[in-house]
């Protein structure tokens, strides 16, 4: 008997030991499969690269910078009028961005809203979806690691607040506006978009001449900076000039647009983007249809086509008597 239960336990040991040996061989086979697989799945990059492990993160080759990224990436602003407009306004855009070797399509959203008859507003836009499709060669240009180029992604959120400084007065009409950036932008693995908050200031100006009746030009002007982070140890931060000037000519309910505008910074890695902007737009009296096209001169190769359709309304605190 004794025997017996000395033999059961001797029997009990070994299983529990085989049983462990067998749990760490099947954990050991499991973690060396999905490290193959991880190895299998990049070794294109790596070898692409020359990369080998104890080099910095793939992470550090992304150029955080307009010409090695997306269209949607780290655009020049919008310029600004010197004016708030002071009607509220939601609109949704349609984007195609032709490029030999990144055409890219998009769509877009924002939401513009004044208060205090027009003295302050608060803006939020951003791309909530890109579909994209470049080339080999701008993939391998960009440290992609995207190995088809094929792909969609979300943008960043950007929020501005803009102050109303002179309006309708002697001294021409002059906006103050403050914007930042959020990092939520997606696919930073495919050079899309940066992974990097940044925010910009300016200060824009103009002032109405009227020619006739239901005629009038307005020429304007925007300056300021524009500064976000990058992903280099030798350079925390870029940052940019920002500068633009234009004119608007508004026939009845049409108004015809043109400006140049851009960016400098300081790094000089494709960072000093400047572009053409032409657009034409129709109002009724609570919705707008545009068409825009922008033009890429340097540091970001893209023609740009978008269709926007706006809905407006007036703010609570609007002045109902003004349709500026």
């Amino acid at each position: 008997m004794k025997r017996s239960i000395k033999d059961r336990l001797l029997t009990s040991n070994v299983k529990k030991k085989a049983g462990l040996i067998l749990l760490f061989a099947v954990t050991f086979l499991l973690t060396s499969r999905a490290a193959v697989t991880d190895e299998q799945d990049w070794a294109w990059w790596n070898q692409l690269h020359n990369w080998e492990p104890g080099m910095p993160s793939w992470k550090r080759y992304i150029i955080i910078s307009p010409g090695y990224l997306g269209p949607n990436a780290l655009p020049v602003p919008e310029m600004k009028k010197g004016l708030i407009p002071l009607k509220s306004e939601i609109s949704i855009s349609a984007s195609h961005h032709s490029h030999s070797g990144d055409p890219t399509q998009d769509l877009s959203a924002k939401i513009f809203l004044p208060f205090a008859n027009g003295r302050i507003a608060i803006e939020v836009y951003g791309v909530f979806y890109e579909k994209y499709g470049y080339t080999e060669t701008v993939r391998n240009e960009r440290f992609s690691r995207n190995r088809t180029g094929i792909g969609t992604a979300e943008g960043d959120l950007y929020f501005s607040t803009m102050i109303q400084i002179c309006r309708d007065r002697i001294f021409p009409n002059t906006l103050v506006r403050m914007a930042g950036r959020t990092a939520s932008g997606s696919d930073f693995y495919a050079a899309r978009f940066s992974d990097a908050p940044g925010y910009f200031f300016d200060i824009s100006m103009s002032k109405d001449i009227f020619l006739g009746h239901n005629f009038m030009i307005k020429p304007f002007g925007v300056a300021g900076f524009y500064i976000w982070q990058t992903n280099s140890d030798q350079y925390l931060q870029n940052d940019a000039f920002l500068y633009g000037v234009g004119m608007d000519i508004k026939i009845h309910n049409f108004l015809l647009s043109g400006n140049f505008s851009g960016y400098n910074g300081y790094i000089n890695n494709k960072d000093r983007p400047q572009l053409v902007t032409g657009s034409i737009r129709y109002d009724w009296s609570n919705f707008a249809l545009s068409f825009e096209y922008l033009h890429g001169l340097r540091d970001w190769e893209y023609r740009t086509v978008r269709f926007t359709a706006a809905y407006k309304f007036r703010g609570i605190y609007s002045d109902n008597n003004t349709s500026k």
